[in-house]
């Protein structure tokens, strides 16, 4: 019968170092990892932006096209990219795209896709709109959302809460507004 091996101090030490450096290599690895992966997030959050970006200035470019009807309305003045210089902190907001006439302003906000989780942050441009903009705050106020995309019950939730819906069609550019309220 074999007698177990028994193992010296020398030997001991040898597992140790063996075993801290395998904990060493791991820890390397792992820092390796946390660099890739947050390479992997900015790559795609910049296609995410991008996807944005994209979307924003396909409809910007449509209603500086168009004849900027809207809503059953003729609206004189449109802006893009507009940003409030802020009164107080919890009201800052941009605001994607203004059609502005005498009595309305539309607001509309430009997304690649449409999710129920971008609704809130839309029903509170009208909130935001009249403490940002004070000289404007006795107009109506419509909101719309254009999308390249709808997620379908956010659609529908915007359709239920009043929200115009801009879709692409093809090569145009569609607005459904029958359901559309002031806010």
């Amino acid at each position: 019968m074999n007698e177990p091996q028994r193992l010296t101090w020398s030997d001991i030490k040898e597992m140790f170092a063996e075993t801290d450096r395998l904990i060493k290599e791991n820890a390397e690895q792992m820092k390796e990892t946390d660099r890739r992966m947050k390479e992997l997030q900015q790559t795609v959050g910049g296609w995410s932006n991008s996807h944005g970006f994209f979307a924003e200035e396909y409809f910007i470019n449509s209603f500086k096209k168009g004849e900027k009807n809207f809503l059953g309305e003729k609206f004189d003045e449109f802006m893009d990219h507009v940003k409030p210089v802020p009164k107080k902190k919890e009201f800052q907001d941009e605001y994607d795209m203004m059609l502005i006439n005498g009595k309305s302003v539309g607001i509309i906000e430009a997304k690649f896709k449409l999710r129920q989780k971008n609704i809130p942050q839309i029903l509170r441009k009208a909130v935001t709109f009249r403490e940002n903009f004070p000289e404007y705050a006795h107009l109506n106020i419509y909101l719309g959302v254009a999308a390249l995309t709808f997620d379908p019950v956010a659609e529908q939730e915007c359709i239920d809460k009043g929200l115009a819906i801009i879709k692409q069609i093809g090569d145009n550019v569609v607005i459904y507004d029958e359901h559309i309220r002031i806010f």
